[in-house]
């Protein structure tokens, strides 16, 4: 539904101002190469900032051996 929401926009859009729609049909894929890097960056964030707040890990202590 979401597709052919943004193919009926975009007709729209080349019936209002052609040169504008074809500006937006060689811009899109440009803006969505530009977001993948950044939507990794938020990942990689998000995990570093996840293991601060976990903390170091609890290490048990071996048990003694009574003599």
């Amino acid at each position: 539904m979401r597709v052919l929401l943004a193919v009926l926009a975009w007709f729209l859009l080349l019936a209002l101002s052609w040169p504008l729609a074809l500006l937006a049909l060689v811009l899109a894929p440009v803006l969505l190469f530009l977001a993948v890097p950044m939507v990794l960056l938020v990942l990689v964030v998000k995990a570093a900032f996840a293991l601060l707040k976990a903390g170091p890990p609890r290490v048990k202590a071996p048990p003694t051996v009574a003599v």
